[in-house]
């Protein structure tokens, strides 16, 4: 399987969500445009989601992923990011994507570059693809550590 090279921006035009493509580009725009609501679209909501991310720790349920996306979209950081890189692999009821998110965070005139290893995984509910579960790693722990640093000491984001 060859990785996929051209980034997913959720600049595309979003189209039929029983797409596992659809799905992604959903999510980016979402995150890229801080829309909470479709955010809200994306991530089943249930009890028994999850997402990992940069920052450390664990979020179970949509009312604690929602609280960490509402921080970055409130914030007064400028965060962007961009998939590629990436396979999807399908069955009927899920799918699974594994790649890398490249992108910014910038705040305060301080910009730090952000290359993250990221899977996603969708169950099928209704027709749709939902996302069910999330996990990022910042490949670099030098940038982590100034990533966390920028975050966790002026924006109490995540």
């Amino acid at each position: 399987m060859q990785p996929i090279q051209k980034a997913i921006t959720g600049k595309e035009s979003l189209g039929d969500l029983s797409s596992p493509y659809q799905a992604l580009i959903q999510f980016y725009c979402a995150f890229n445009s801080r829309n909470m609501q479709m955010m809200s679209e994306n991530w089943a909501q249930s009890d028994d989601i999850s997402m990992d991310n940069p920052l450390g720790g664990i979020k179970r349920g949509w009312n604690e992923i929602q609280q960490i996306y509402a921080r970055i979209f409130d914030g007064s950081a400028e965060v962007y990011v961009e998939y590629f890189d990436y396979t999807i692999h399908e069955t009927s009821e899920m799918f699974y994507a594994v790649g890398r998110e490249r992108g910014y965070f910038r705040l305060g005139g301080e910009e730090i570059t952000l290359a993250i290893r990221t899977s996603r995984i969708f169950r099928k509910i209704d027709d749709h693809w939902k996302q069910v579960h999330h996990h990022g790693s910042i490949e670099d722990p030098k940038i982590l550590a100034k990533y966390q640093s920028a975050v966790m000491g002026k924006n109490k984001c995540c």
